[in-house]
């Protein structure tokens, strides 16, 4: 559903929300924890970011739908993913992996389910991102070479345009429309933690721009959470995954956790 070009999905049969944290391609792992693991039914899972999408070709994610629909659908499940930056950003338009129980969503997308109203926005930088481009050049004469490069699907290890933006158009267009209360983002706001991620300094010898860059990625959550806070929004949660390990604290009166990879948080 569009509102003036904002994406917005409604799941008025879901009784529970879930974020989880990065999952890095392990899918069906993901639908076994949601429905058999701990048997949840009538459930949204909020994947926040870093899904895996774009290192296997379309027809492995399509297989992987298959594979674990008829567990979804007699769970009454729902799957949605935020892009993170070990994703193809080209995966994350709404259409491109759209199905009735799993859906990859544009940023800025507006989740509505159990009296709440979520809203998401994916991206992150990859520290390791020199390492991975010339992983790829190395690998794509070696391995791939027959495969075509030039669609916006193929498989890859990088992707350029993955930074999070800060949209205050579209914010805009969601207060006429929406009230905020949740908030699910790949990386965080400035303040919390982790404050980098480890072997940044390592990774930033080879990469001349990549702190700052980093650090660019930060202010953009500052600057949407101010945006928030300024309109009033009545925002009190705030979920991210992105680094890897578990935290939570309040910090002036919203409450920020951060869930380690494959972690799942009922958020209501």
């Amino acid at each position: 559903m569009n509102h003036n070009g904002i994406f917005s999905l409604s799941f008025p049969e879901a009784k529970t929300i879930i974020v989880s944290g990065d999952i890095h391609g392990d899918f069906n792992q993901l639908v076994f924890k949601l429905c058999i693991q701990y048997q949840l039914t009538d459930t949204l899972l909020i994947v926040a970011g870093d899904c895996g999408f774009g290192f296997e070709k379309k027809e492995y994610y399509e297989q992987m739908v298959r594979r674990n629909v008829k567990r979804m659908n007699q769970a009454n499940n729902w799957i949605v993913f935020v892009r993170g930056n070990h994703d193809n950003p080209a995966y994350f338009d709404g259409a491109m992996f759209n199905f009735k129980r799993f859906i990859a969503i544009p940023d800025y997308t507006i989740l509505q389910a159990c009296n709440h109203t979520i809203l998401c926005v994916g991206g992150a930088i990859s520290i390791d991102r020199i390492y991975r481009i010339n992983e790829w050049d190395k690998r794509k004469y070696r391995v791939h070479s027959n495969e075509p490069q030039e669609n916006d699907i193929s498989r890859n290890l990088y992707w350029q345009n993955k930074a999070p933006i800060y949209d205050s158009d579209k914010l805009n267009t969601i207060r006429a429309n929406f009230l905020i209360d949740t908030v699910v983002t790949h990386t965080a706001p400035s303040y919390c933690e982790l404050f980098s991620k480890s072997n940044l300094n390592q990774w930033a010898e080879n990469d001349p721009s990549l702190i700052e860059d980093i650090q660019f990625e930060r202010k953009a959550m500052d600057m949407l959470l101010n945006h928030l806070k300024t309109n009033n929004h009545p925002i009190n949660h705030w979920y991210y995954g992105h680094f890897h390990q578990s935290w939570h604290s309040a910090i002036d009166g919203i409450l920020y956790q951060m869930l380690d990879i494959m972690e799942f948080c009922q958020i209501y």
